[in-house]
């Protein structure tokens, strides 16, 4: 994500841009070659690229608040890499047209740019494209948008950037890659792996000093067990592109406003509706997890029996989602209902890959009646988890991957709340030395975060916590 900065040191804004906020790998000039299975530049003409561009405009709009179409009006660059499908990754500016979505639908390719430039309110976005021809279908793995001139990325553009390491911070990177290997069982294939994971691990701590330069809460962020991977191979390993089209899925019956206020603190974990943090391993499937979770306190209160619930189950059985691919919490509850409910982990136990289904219906601890999505406002999810249950939710993960401990508020430059890619569970809430935050139960082991959780600035909907709350219903 940083080989921009070591690039272009006279024009540290753009390289911020483009290359911490939208986080590339390569850069607009840089041409791609390589094996097969590589990215490949493409040009502006391409019909993949046009076709690409076409349904990330759709996408954005839909996502979108502007009270005008928006569209884009120039391409920087574009590159494709097969990988079941194509994988389109564009580089483009997008502005504000003179449509309003109010009186046109569809057009917003033969719409006019409105003649000011400042009311065009032009950003540089990041598209990835996941599309596979002969299923006819098209995913948004990736959106990042920001202005050209922002106040954030004036903050972040004042954070001093680092070239050419001396010879002790060189040998302290070492020590602290080597530590790393010990701590977490690292061992590589070869001298060229292990070559590759150390400038990826020094890239990544350059991410984490500016993370941590531009921290606005009491996170600590460093070294983590995914301190080796590329922010693309950890989304891709752990995270979950389904979620990126939650404004498409199936519309949710609302749930029952909280019959009282939210108090001041509170967490199931301190009245036993909370399982011990589980571990999805390299495996999408944090979808099932965070239902799983729901599901286990839904069940805790009706029955005050605590049960491991099988995150397996819907892996191999939910033909809604896509396993380790991804998935959606609304698709794993309809699963769930169609199935005749769910069985324990020690009945139906995780392996983190999609095998047949084995679900029995003599085995089945734990049914659900319905689903119900929660508001959007925080006071309201909080008054209704105190008074309901843990809540499924979901958010941009971003910061995550080298989060340690504290209350995180990350610059929201770092997690658009549009971009939600990872599922998880709402514990509780209170607040830390005045610092109003979740409690996020986590599904990477004990070993990620605060012994498996994290916890997240609340208030301001940061990271689009608050975009994907649900519950599963138990009569």
């Amino acid at each position: 994500m940083n080989t921009h900065f070591s690039r272009c040191h006279s024009v540290i804004a753009y390289c911020v841009l483009v290359g911490l906020v939208l986080g590339l790998e390569d850069g607009p000039d840089r041409p791609v070659f390589g094996a097969p299975g590589s990215p490949v530049r493409l040009s502006e003409s391409d019909p993949g690229v046009l076709k690409a561009i076409k349904f990330a405009e759709e996408r954005y709009n839909m996502a979108s608040n502007s009270m005008h179409f928006r569209r884009v009006s120039k391409i920087i660059s574009a590159s494709k890499q097969l990988v079941k499908g194509v994988r389109y990754s564009i580089m483009v500016e997008i502005g504000s047209t003179q449509c309003k979505k109010s009186s046109v639908k569809n057009a917003v390719r033969t719409c006019d740019f409105l003649p000011e430039p400042q009311k065009q309110k032009t950003e540089v976005c990041l598209f990835e494209v996941w599309d596979i021809p002969w299923e006819n279908k098209s995913t948004l793995l990736k959106q990042k948008c920001r202005p050209a001139v922002s106040k954030e990325l004036k903050k972040v553009a004042a954070v001093p950037l680092t070239h050419g390491k001396p010879a002790k911070e060189s040998v302290e990177l070492l020590t602290e890659f080597k530590n790393f290997m010990t701590k977490y069982n690292r061992t590589y294939s070869s001298q060229e792996e292990s070559g590759k994971r150390l400038r990826i691990f020094q890239e990544n701590m350059k991410t984490v000093q500016t993370l941590q330069s531009l921290e606005q809460g009491s996170a600590e962020y460093g070294v983590t067990k995914f301190s080796d991977l590329t922010e693309d191979e950890f989304r891709m390993m752990y995270l979950n592109p389904m979620l990126s089209q939650w404004t498409s899925k199936k519309q949710m019956k609302l749930a029952s406003p909280a019959s009282r206020a939210a108090p001041e603190t509170w967490d199931w974990r301190d009245h036993g509706a909370v399982s011990p943090v589980k571990n999805q391993g390299m495996c999408g499937s944090c979808w099932a997890f965070s239902v799983t979770g729901n599901i286990e306190g839904q069940w805790f209160k009706k029955s005050g029996q605590l049960l491991s619930l099988s995150e397996q189950e819907l892996v191999d059985c939910d033909k809604l989602d896509q396993a380790c691919g991804g998935g959606l919490p609304s698709n794993a509850y309809e699963a769930i209902e169609k199935l005749g409910g769910i069985e324990t982990e020690t009945d139906y136990s995780y392996t983190g890959h999609k095998q047949n289904c084995d679900f029995s219906t003599g085995k089945v601890a734990a049914y659900i009646n319905s689903s119900v999505e929660l508001p959007s406002d925080e006071k309201e999810i909080a008054a209704w988890l105190a008074e309901n249950g843990p809540v499924s939710a979901a958010l941009n993960a971003f910061a995550m991957q080298f989060y340690r401990k504290g209350v995180s508020h990350p610059l929201k430059i770092f997690c658009n709340p549009w971009m939600i890619d990872h599922a998880v569970l709402l514990t509780g809430y209170g607040e830390r030395n005045g610092i109003p935050y979740w409690a996020i139960k986590n599904s990477w082991g004990e070993d990620y975060g605060e012994q498996g959780y994290y916890y997240l600035y609340r208030g301001s909907r940061l990271c689009g916590i608050n975009k994907m709350c649900s519950s599963a219903i138990v009569n």
